[in-house]
């Protein structure tokens, strides 16, 4: 594609993935720099939307089976929970066609930066540690919380992990890391799902996804084995700052 035949395209993606594969993996929101990376070398806001999903797709595996091998995610607590989040992904990943490009690209930086005013406001949330379930979760809250935030990961999804991350410890009363280890796992279920969907409808570039792809998978690499090694002294401020620094970057895009 004409995209990856400039080098300093290659160089954004490139960077930008990295970045992103690292914070995605510690504290979510890896879509908030993928996604506009992409729109940002030409890239429509469908096939951005479709791309970012093979990108997402490598770099949620890499995270989500480093936590497992370190014992912070048990798959046979959270079965309802990644079936929910199947389906929401399918029914918003099949909305996204409902909506016109040109009004796409307007929405999403909306989207973004409302997603982060979201994980500020319930800031208060991220403090202090809770013990994990034993047991399996009440099943009604996995089946909302999967098909609420599968159904927005399929949509869009800028900000997804983050949304994972908080809304787990409002429900579950998880520790940070094993929050992060949920939300990769469950953003690795609705990233898969949306990126069949994506590719039957013909909206993934797959060589400009598998440089953003294989940039994100070794920044998540780096971030999971960071979050797990430095705990929540590191992840915490980590969260905070990217938050609000996307935020602002992503108001004066979108409204200057």
């Amino acid at each position: 594609m004409e995209i990856l035949s400039s080098s300093i395209n290659w160089i954004v993606l490139a960077g930008a993935g990295l970045f992103a594969g690292f914070i995605d993996a510690i504290v979510g929101g890896g879509g908030l720099l993928s996604i506009p990376a992409l729109l940002s070398v030409g890239m429509p806001a469908h096939l951005s939307l479709g791309t970012n999903k093979l990108a997402s797709s490598m770099s949620s595996s890499t995270a989500a089976y480093t936590y497992y091998k370190k014992h912070l995610l048990n798959p046979r607590l959270w079965k309802t929970c990644f079936a929910a989040t199947a389906v929401g992904a399918v029914v918003g990943s099949m909305m996204v066609y409902l909506v016109d490009g040109d009004l796409l690209e307007k929405i999403l930086p909306v989207i973004v930066i409302l997603v982060a005013l979201y994980s500020l406001l319930f800031k208060k949330v991220l403090h202090g540690e809770f013990n994990p379930p034993k047991y399996q979760p009440r099943t009604k809250r996995q089946i909302a919380q999967g098909l609420l935030l599968g159904g927005y990961d399929g949509f869009a999804g800028p900000g997804i992990g983050s949304m994972w991350i908080v809304s787990s410890r409002m429900l579950y009363k998880l520790s940070f890391l094993k929050s992060c280890a949920l939300s990769r796992a469950m953003t690795f279920v609705s990233n898969i799902v949306a990126l069949s969907i994506f590719f039957y409808h013909g909206k993934v570039d797959i060589a400009v996804g598998m440089l953003l792809g294989g940039s994100m998978m070794l920044g998540s690499y780096i971030g999971a084995h960071s979050a797990i090694r430095f705990g929540l002294p590191f992840i915490r401020p980590l969260f905070v700052t990217i938050v609000i620094a996307i935020a602002i970057h992503l108001s004066w895009n979108a409204w200057t």
